[in-house]
Parts: structure tokens; C-alpha cells; sequence
């Protein structure tokens, strides 16, 4: 099973106010999100340097300075572990995070394992030492992805909810044949865009959704992106010949791109659209029908720059510099 395991690193950072309000019922009486949460990913790796694949970790770790609501500077640290494996050493892995970093910051920490695992049975929450009337019992929080309900989850209008969907959705992989795991991550597309989030937290959900568990039929990972593109138009009257016209040229320019490599097929891993760095150069073939395709959807569509560029299979920042080119307000 291809999951992506490295991509909670990011996804905790983009939602993180929304984790927060999962796991605790009162979050806005205990923090002050007007403050922004400040990450030490830093100062982690130099109390636990880390030394596996940054592409498939048997464990994600965050250290997160977050700020209370009770009126004073007091602040304290949330450590994230996200632990893929039913590992017997976990417990005591979570007390090491936890006595080096109270040894260096001397502030107040509380501990949260995400356990992202297949196994029911697995969930530690205390590391004990007893030897010679010398006694340890350290307890700490525990989310365990797998006992979390399908139910409240579709119902919730929380964003992280849809994280934990996918997660699941993944554990599920081993028991579902790939059309299965495709209608299964339709549906949670569909609960995705049928929310009241904002358009960038839509767009970092739907590549978690895209990216975390993969398809291995190369044609179901083109299906599914048409799919996706099918729901976020959702055109609301009929195509008139303009708009058909408007549709078939961005399907023949989509499966020109999908033959030269420009999407997915042949860099699978990578969010589409990025086209920085070493792409710039692969690209330039096409720089003349990107322009094109960009002007008449900005001068025929309500789009926002952010969808004109995944249908244009661009950047927003090039979306921009033709929006300024052509003096559209």
C-alpha cells in the first residue's frame, strides 16, 4: 500500500487551529488563536536529529509553541507524534521527546500521539518504570485514527475531520480493490466540497486527499483528477457552444500535456500544477498555449486565479502576470 505518511509534517501546519478544535471540545477557551502558533521543527531536530527516509517515516514529529487564552504571556508545547507502525518502544520513545524537551524549555508540555496504524489493539497512552520503590508513570494524550466514527465524521464541519477520512480510507486500501478505493475517495471529494471551507484549505485537503493514498492504475489517477474537475465546475446552466468550445480545447490541451509528461503520469509524487525549479524548462513548449487558455478563461469565467491555474495546469503567479498583462481588474 503506497500512503504518504511525510505529508502530515505540512498538512498539521495548514490546519492546525482546526486539529486543535477536534481533539479539544473547548479550544476556543483555551487558546488565543488571534496569535499564530509557532513551529520548532528546528529545535526538534536537535534534540531528536532525524536519520530515516523523509519520504516514508515510521513516525512524523511536531514540536508547536502555541499561546493560551488567559490573559497572561504564558504559553506551552504541544508534541505531535503521528506513528504509523504498532511499535512495543513507542511509549518510551514519546517519554524521551518528552524529558529532553522539558530539560531544554523548562515550560509546561502537553503530548498528543496521532496513531495512524491498522491495529485496534494498539494503543498505548502511559510509560511506566517501578524498580526499588522508585516509581515513573508518564501518561499522554492518544488520537487513534481507526476507532474515530464514519458518522460524526461526515457530519462534522471541521476540516481535519476530512483528514481523518482519508487516513482511514487508507487503512481500508488493503481491503478494497482500486475501483473501490476510487468511488471511496470520490465520496469524500464530494463531502470535501460540499463544506463551507475556505478555498485554500479545500485546495491543501484536496492534495492531501490526492497524494496520502495513490493509485497504482495510472488510468484510475487520471480519472480521479477528471473527476475532481467535474465537481468543482459544477456548471449551472446548460454549455452553450462558447462554453463547449472553451471545454474541448482544455481537454485536448490537458491530453497533450499528459503525453509529454506534463502531469501526474510521469511525476507521481508531486502536486500538480507546481511548475518551479526544474520544470520551468520542460515546459516552454507549451508557454504559448498556456497564455491562451489563461486569457480566455479569465476573460470568459468567474474562475479564481487559483482554479484558472489548475485548469491551465499553471501557477497561480503566472495566472497573475497574464492577469496584469492584460490590465484585468
Amino acid at each position: 500500500m503506497k500512503r504518504d505518511d511525510s505529508l502530515w509534517k505540512a498538512i498539521l501546519e495548514d490546519i492546525f487551529d482546526d486539529f486543535l478544535r477536534f481533539f479539544y471540545e473547548n479550544a476556543d477557551e483555551l487558546f488565543d488563536f488571534k496569535r499564530k502558533p509557532i513551529f520548532l521543527d528546528k529545535e526538534l531536530e536537535t534534540i531528536f536529529p532525524t536519520t530515516e527516509d523523509d519520504f516514508n517515516p515510521k513516525s512524523v514529529d511536531k514540536l508547536v509553541k502555541v499561546f493560551t487564552k488567559n490573559g497572561k504571556e504564558n504559553w506551552f508545547l504541544i508534541h505531535f507524534e503521528v506513528q504509523a507502525s504498532g511499535n512495543k518502544n513507542f511509549p518510551e520513545r514519546m517519554f524521551s521527546y518528552f524529558y529532553r524537551i522539558y530539560d531544554k524549555y523548562k515550560k509546561p508540555i502537553t503530548a498528543i500521539a496521532i496513531l495512524t496504524d491498522p491495529s485496534l489493539s494498539f494503543k498505548p497512552t502511559k510509560y511506566e518504570l517501578d524498580f526499588l520503590g522508585t516509581r515513573l508513570s508518564y501518561e499522554f494524550n492518544c488520537l487513534k485514527i481507526l476507532e474515530q466514527d464514519d458518522r460524526l465524521l461526515k457530519e462534522s464541519q471541521n476540516p481535519f475531520a476530512i483528514i481523518v477520512q482519508t487516513v482511514k480510507a487508507a487503512l481500508k486500501k488493503r481491503k478494497l480493490n482500486e475501483n473501490e478505493l476510487f468511488a471511496l475517495k470520490i465520496e469524500i471529494a464530494k463531502q470535501l466540497l460540499s463544506k463551507n471551507f475556505s478555498k485554500s484549505k479545500i485546495r491543501v485537503l484536496m492534495n492531501f486527499l490526492r497524494h496520502y493514498v495513490r493509485f497504482e492504475n495510472k488510468n484510475l489517477v487520471h480519472k480521479f483528477e477528471d473527476e475532481l474537475e467535474i465537481l468543482s465546475d459544477k456548471p449551472k446552466n446548460t454549455m452553450g457552444i462558447e462554453a463547449f468550445l472553451r471545454e474541448r480545447e482544455r481537454q485536448i490541451l490537458r491530453k497533450e500535456a499528459i503525453t509529454e509528461g506534463k502531469l501526474e503520469g510521469k511525476l507521481e509524487g508531486k502536486l500538480e500544477g507546481k511548475l518551479e525549479g526544474k520544470l520551468e524548462g520542460k515546459l516552454e513548449a507549451y508557454a504559448e498555449k498556456d497564455f491562451m487558455f489563461v486569457k480566455s478563461l479569465l476573460f470568459n469565467t468567474d474562475f479564481s486565479v487559483e482554479k484558472i491555474g489548475v485548469l491551465a495546469n499553471v501557477s497561480v503567479e503566472y495566472v497573475l502576470k497574464v492577469k496584469n498583462e492584460l490590465e484585468i481588474k
